[in-house]
């Protein structure tokens, strides 16, 4: 790659990109399409997550061995981690969102004993099978049990049977395999569905896509099932892996990360939320409702959205913001000349937002995002060791139509802070799945590589 040359913050425009290299077969290290395969990964399906290839490619670019470590601030469920562990190489994950912490935690143990975890498999699915058998409670009263949400998703007598199968998990002893017990059902929860379940929306009046009925699943055997491939994949990676590398796992925040000294680590890889409206603690609504760890958009937010950085205006109530001042004030004086631009940015979609039906909080929720990635990228230089890299996986916004060139602003923040130089690798475009969506903005959008390098 070749270092982008040293830009004027006019520069910033829709019309002006930076110097990019293109390569077509990375075209898909943004989604997860391929780690829905994979070993490990494919425990969970995670829409805003990324290929482990991208990790793998990362990995070889870098040239990172053992006895080096590798730091992800936005772990999500594990990629960057996983992959590491795979390569023999010490990783750190930070992630904030508990549900999706929990499935990252499971996918990075491996430390069991084969025949004693296949005993425990057969005997937790033949004490849920011995329950179902022996039931007499009437299934309203065990759909009662949940948030209306989860009831309107599956067939009354497949609920009562995911029932017995939490209720059983939930009774083992705490320890590694209550927890792959947990994710392996957690796993099914959509594809055992007889409503449409999409990433991440539910849509409880609406049929699956493919018309094919799922009434007459056997749960407990889909649960054996589960758990058998995950302990087949632990025995894959770990034959094919010559050494595990350590992996530490942080339920934490990206922006203040106490549990990480200065200067070691070596490199650094991530996606981070895209801002793009996403919002990611919808995302597992359906199954901390079906676990019981959140009953309400309430608890949803009091538990997820107020620990995320900002990116979607969910987020926002927008009386607790000064509007004349949305920007940070580190941020404005580390960088003027990005906060001034970015401001104009803000200003433009305060504006717009009167003329639209919603008024989205796209002007708050465009200047928060920039105020907690600059902290991300503070913590991130705090920890790098002299030489390290900080490679991001990135997509750019336009809410209302207005161009916000994440890459740019993300790029030039960092030489700010002290990063030497960055690069920025296109992936492919984005953004053309409604074309013929009237309330859809027509500005071009694309996936990038963003790397910074610390001198």
């Amino acid at each position: 790659m070749v270092a982008a040359q040293p830009r004027q913050l006019q520069l910033f425009s829709e019309e002006v990109s930076a110097p990019v290299h293109s390569y077509e077969p990375r075209a898909q290290h943004g989604t997860f399409q391929d780690s829905l395969r994979a070993p490990i990964h494919r425990w969970f399906t995670y829409p805003a997550g990324f290929s482990f290839k991208a990790v793998e490619n990362f990995l070889r670019e870098q040239n990172i061995a053992p006895g080096m470590v590798v730091y992800d601030p936005f772990a999500g469920t594990g990629t960057t981690n996983i992959v590491a562990s795979q390569w023999g190489i010490r990783s750190y994950g930070v992630e904030a969102h508990p549900f999706v912490y929990f499935v990252a935690a499971t996918k990075l143990f491996w430390n069991y004993e084969f025949p004693q975890l296949y005993q425990e498999i057969d005997r937790l699915v033949m004490h849920v099978e011995h329950q179902i058998t022996q039931n007499t409670q009437p299934y309203e009263d065990i759909i009662a049990i949940f948030p209306e949400l989860v009831g309107k998703c599956y067939l009354p007598e497949k609920l009562a049977h995911l029932y017995f199968c939490r209720e059983a998990i939930l009774q083992l002893p705490k320890g590694p395999f209550k927890n792959l017990a947990k994710l392996a059902l957690t796993n099914l929860l959509r594809s055992v569905a007889d409503v449409a379940t999409g990433w991440p929306y539910i849509a409880p009046k609406k049929a699956k896509k493919n018309g094919s009925s799922v009434s007459s699943v056997n749960v407990p055997a889909r649960l054996r099932e589960q758990l058998l491939l995950m302990a087949g994949d632990i025995q894959i990676v770990k034959a094919q892996a010559q050494t595990v590398g350590e992996a530490e796992m942080i339920f934490g925040d990206a922006r203040h990360v106490k549990e990480i000294s200065s200067l070691s680590v070596h490199h650094c890889f991530t996606s981070p939320p895209y801002l793009n409206n996403y919002d990611y603690s919808d995302r597992t609504r359906l199954e901390m409702y079906f676990w019981g760890e959140a009953g309400s958009w309430g608890d949803i937010t009091r538990k997820v959205r107020t620990r995320l950085i900002m990116s979607a205006t969910t987020q926002i109530n927008r009386s607790d913001y000064n509007e004349k001042s949305l920007l940070s004030q580190e941020l404005s004086s580390v960088a003027p000349a990005i906060a001034s631009d970015l401001q104009g940015k803000v200003q433009a979609l305060a504006a717009c937002r009167l003329n639209k039906g919603g008024k989205k909080s796209y002007d708050i929720m465009v200047a928060g995002y920039f105020n907690d990635m600059f902290q991300v990228l503070q913590e991130t230089y705090r920890v790098l060791k002299p030489k390290g890299s900080f490679q991001l996986i990135l997509g750019d916004s336009a809410p209302y139509g207005v161009y916000i060139p994440t890459h740019l602003y993300l790029g030039e923040m960092g030489k700010k802070i002290g990063f030497a130089e960055y690069t920025i690798e296109d992936l492919r475009s984005r953004g053309g799945k409604w074309p013929g969506n009237p309330q859809r903005h027509k500005v071009a959008l694309k996936e990038c590589i963003l790397t910074l390098y610390k001198a």
